[in-house]
């Protein structure tokens, strides 16, 4: 089971991710994780990317796709694996898409939560941590997990926010960038829907509707699986 796994920031995407991990036992891959682990072993694409990061330089596709190719073919990615975070953007789609087939690897599927933006930003900006607990979940913007006054809905701790959870534009820009259907996020998640039609259904498109809480779209996710 190979999947491509797509959602705005906001949508719970890393959530549902790390349950389907859970549940089939395949490696829930992260592009910031691939570079971490190649800069931390020094490799020689880990060096590469290093100095554009230092730079302050976004790392180029040709650096990032022989990275992710390199993670795929691990031993713990012979079941399947659920790649998150990347392509960003159409280009990144279509590079991506030519080095899998160059090396023989198909995606089976491709998983997109679909979540308005307006929502996907209150989700963000709503987030709320107890002091005592990071994962009670509490969110202002969503009823069944909304906090009393400004106290933990589970333990009655005091309640925090996170810095970037508030910076407005910062959220904006990404966002942009995902729901641009010219060029960036959503024109990759429109290749490969435009790749399945074509390829009658391989790979399987999976949309998943965002806005229910965790538990209604794990459902989901679930039973579209098998």
């Amino acid at each position: 089971m190979k999947i491509l796994f797509f959602g705005p920031n906001g949508s719970g995407k890393g959530t549902q991710g790390a349950i389907v991990k859970d549940k089939f036992g395949i490696p829930h891959i992260e592009t910031g994780v691939i570079f971490r682990e190649n800069i931390s072993k020094g490799t020689s694409l880990g060096n590469e990317a290093k100095g554009y990061i230092d730079r302050g330089e976004l790392v180029p596709d040709s650096i990032t796709i022989p990275m992710i190719l390199d993670r795929l073919k691990q031993d713990d990615c012979k079941r399947g694996w659920l790649l998150d975070g990347f392509p960003r953007n159409l280009t990144q789609a279509s590079e991506l898409a030519k080095a899998l087939k160059e090396e023989g690897i198909d995606i089976d599927i491709v998983i997109e939560i679909v979540l308005d933006r307006k929502t996907a930003k209150e989700r963000i900006m709503g987030r709320r941590l107890c002091v005592n607990d990071n994962n009670h979940p509490n969110n202002i913007y969503i009823d069944a997990i909304k906090p009393d006054g400004d106290k933990c809905r589970v333990c009655g701790g005091d309640l925090k926010t996170r810095s970037d959870d508030q910076d407005a534009e910062a959220i904006d820009q990404r966002h942009s960038i995902y729901y641009d259907e010219k060029s960036g996020t959503m024109a990759g998640v429109i290749f490969f829907k435009d790749m399945s039609a074509k390829n009658g259904g391989i790979p399987r498109i999976i949309d998943l509707d965002g806005r229910p809480g965790v538990k209604d779209v794990s459902a989901e996710l679930m039973s579209k699986l098998g």
